[in-house]
């Protein structure tokens, strides 16, 4: 008996190998973890690579040094992804990477964290309640965008409407909880705004320097069709007609005080709230019933963001500038933040309309592979501007293999505005660029 209890632990290990090996299998970087496959933890990779021609903006300087064309290769994106089901109630989350590595940046610029989030399933499916620095935001569908996913070269930027200002590339600090209510998908936040360093007070608004108040957001989207996963924040760009969506949403982002400013020949500091809301449309679906058949995507928001009398910024994806001479300087948009290179004044208050529309060919139209050409345009018309923005994108995509492996070509095409002696920002020319991008995506 002796001898028998003692090797009854190794006949028990014997007796578990078949189920542990069924349950730790690693397939399309996910690893299971029990026998259903259930629990889990998955890995990605995902890579985005421009090279671009731009006409730069009036007095762009790259190192003191004129340049008003500049061609260059940069990482636009590069990330990746931790994250499992560890129980049937606890998932976790986790986002690793760097944007807008370029021939200007510093040397050997590390990863940055860009989501942490942990959240329990109160009634599954219905609600969960989550925290951490994430992307559950409020306001549009593309505000939290799955960029794996995306249509075109590039997001609708103007949707993070508070990017790097007191967030961290669009995440933040936050408390929410997320759920899908019958054919209702829903996301609410109480997030912890970041400090504003180094923060002006002018005649127009900007972001307030005092410690913040709490920033409420939500979002909610019906789904008519197909049902879309909220496993994570971020939602996809296009299904390329591997779905049939249609959804409308509506959203807001609020926060007390979030702005500063004073009027002309006042000492007082005046506060305003921070408030947002937008309403937008997502059809994504197939042409036909036949396997690969071709598809259509569009997407389209409106949205009113108020961020105070005034404000004003210009934002340039990967800038491939650094700087604006003297002259040039005292023509530009005053206190909009950097306008030299590829900025363009995205963000303000005011009213922004933007829209996407892509087709994809049938499935192996050039052997294995297929096109999608696409067409997206943002218009704002944002008080501190006395010309309307117009920005329009247009190019097409080669799908190699999905999403997977993409090529893109992209023609864009922008406004340039200039401050003019009787106190008006006015359009005075129009500028360029060609951007082409090489995708890989594991997932």
């Amino acid at each position: 008996m002796k001898l028998k209890n003692y090797h009854l632990p190794y006949a028990l290990i014997l007796a578990a190998l078949p189920v542990l090996a069924s349950a730790q299998t690693l397939k399309d970087g996910k690893l299971t973890l029990n026998p259903d496959g259930s629990h889990y933890v998955k890995f990605t990779l995902f890579n985005q690579v421009w090279a671009r021609y731009n006409q730069s903006n009036p007095g762009t300087l790259v190192n003191g040094y004129a340049k008003p064309n500049t061609f260059d290769v940069g990482i636009r994106r590069f990330r990746i992804q931790f994250f499992g089901q560890l129980t049937d109630r606890v998932f976790v989350y986790s986002q690793i990477g760097i944007n807008n590595f370029g021939y200007d940046s510093a040397p050997k610029t590390g990863f940055f964290l860009h989501d942490a989030v942990g959240e329990y399933a109160v009634v599954k499916k219905h609600l969960s309640l989550g925290a951490g620095l994430g992307a559950w935001n409020g306001l549009s569908r593309l505000t939290a965008s799955s960029v794996g996913s995306i249509m075109g070269i590039d997001l609708p930027l103007v949707a993070e409407t508070t990017n790097d200002v007191n967030d961290q590339f669009g995440r933040k600090l936050s408390l929410y909880a997320k759920g899908k209510l019958g054919q209702l998908d829903y996301r609410v936040a109480l997030s912890d705004p970041l400090l504003v360093a180094n923060a002006p007070i002018n005649t127009f608004a900007t972001f307030s320097g005092r410690p913040p108040k709490a920033q409420y957001q939500g979002y909610f989207m019906y789904q008519f069709k197909d049902q879309e996963s909220n496993l994570t924040a971020y939602n996809a760009g296009t299904y390329l007609g591997q779905k049939n969506v249609l959804n409308v949403g509506a959203g807001f982002i609020v926060q007390p005080e979030a702005m500063w400013y004073r009027n002309t020949g006042s000492p007082d500091t005046l506060t305003q709230a921070m408030k947002q809301v937008a309403v937008d449309l997502f059809y994504d679906a197939p042409l036909d019933t036949a396997k690969g058949a071709a598809s259509i995507s569009f997407y389209a928001v409106a949205m009113h963001l108020d961020y105070g009398p005034g404000y004003l910024r210009y934002t340039g994806p990967m800038n491939p500038a650094n700087g604006i001479s003297t002259k040039a300087a005292s023509t530009q948009v005053p206190g909009a933040g950097n306008t030299f290179g590829n900025a363009v004044p995205l963000f303000g208050t005011g009213n922004v309309l933007y829209g996407q529309l892509g087709y994809k060919f049938r499935e192996n139209l050039l052997g294995s592979t297929t096109f999608m050409p696409y067409v997206s345009y943002q218009y704002a018309s944002y008080k501190r501007l006395a010309d309307n923005m117009h920005y329009f994108d247009a190019g097409v995509n080669w799908l190699l293999n999905g999403q997977g492996s993409k090529l893109t070509v992209s023609y864009q095409n922008r406004p340039v505005y200039s401050f003019h002696a009787d106190g008006t920002n006015r359009v005075d020319t129009r500028n360029s660029a060609v951007v082409v991008q090489y995708q890989v995506f594991f997932n």
